[in-house]
C-alpha cells in the first residue's frame, strides 16, 4: 500500500487562500441580465404604442375596401347561385367608420352571416347590398363599401356592380382618399 503523501509533500496542492472567481465573467452575466430584463419590459410598456390605436392609413382603408368589396359581391353572387335570388342588405356598421378607427363587426349579423360574408371582427368600412331592376326587368346588384378616413363628412365609396348573368364591373371609387 502506499502511503499518502502529507501535507506540504510535492504532488499535493498547497492549501492556501481560495482562488478568486473571475469577477469580469461574473459582472458581464450580471449586466447581461439585466439589460435583457430591461428590453423585455421596455418592450411589454411600449407594445400597445407599436400595435396603434387601431387606426388605419387611408392606403390601407382603399385596399381593405377593393378587397372586402369584391368578396362581398362574390358572397351575394353564391348566394344567389344556391338559392336563386339576390339579397338586399342594408348599410352596416351605422355610422360609418371614421378616421380609419376599426369598429366592431359582429361575427352574427343576420344578412351578412346568411349570404356567407365575414369581413372579419372589426372594419374600416361600412358595408351594403343594394339590388334594383333594370330598365329591361332584370335585377341589378350593387355592392358598396364606405369609408370616411379624415373624419370631414364626406365618404369615399367603393362600389362594384353584379350583373343578371353574374359578373362584375371593376371597382369604382368615389372620393377616394376622404
Amino acid at each position: 500500500m502506499s502511503a499518502s503523501p502529507e501535507p506540504g509533500q510535492p504532488g499535493e496542492p498547497t492549501p492556501g487562500p481560495a482562488r478568486p472567481r473571475n469577477t469580469g465573467v461574473r459582472l458581464g452575466i450580471a449586466v447581461t441580465v439585466f439589460a435583457a430584463m430591461a428590453a423585455t419590459a421596455l418592450f411589454i410598456l411600449r407594445l400597445p404604442a407599436m400595435k396603434g390605436s387601431g387606426a388605419a392609413s387611408p392606403e390601407q382603408v382603399a385596399n381593405e375596401a377593393r378587397i372586402q368589396v369584391l368578396a362581398l359581391c362574390d358572397a351575394v353572387q353564391g348566394f344567389r347561385d344556391e338559392h336563386g335570388d339576390y339579397v338586399s342588405i342594408a348599410p352596416y356598421p351605422v355610422p360609418v367608420p371614421q378616421r380609419g378607427e376599426a369598429v366592431p363587426f359582429p361575427q352574427d349579423h343576420e344578412d351578412f352571416h346568411r349570404i356567407g360574408f365575414d369581413p372579419g371582427p372589426a372594419v374600416h368600412l361600412q358595408y351594403e347590398v343594394r339590388v334594383e331592376e333594370s330598365p329591361v326587368g332584370e335585377p341589378e346588384v350593387s355592392c358598396f363599401a364606405r369609408a370616411d378616413t379624415d373624419g370631414d363628412g364626406l365618404n369615399a365609396v367603393y362600389r362594384i356592380r353584379l350583373d343578371a348573368n353574374g359578373m362584375t364591373t371593376p371597382v369604382e371609387a368615389e372620393h377616394e382618399g376622404e
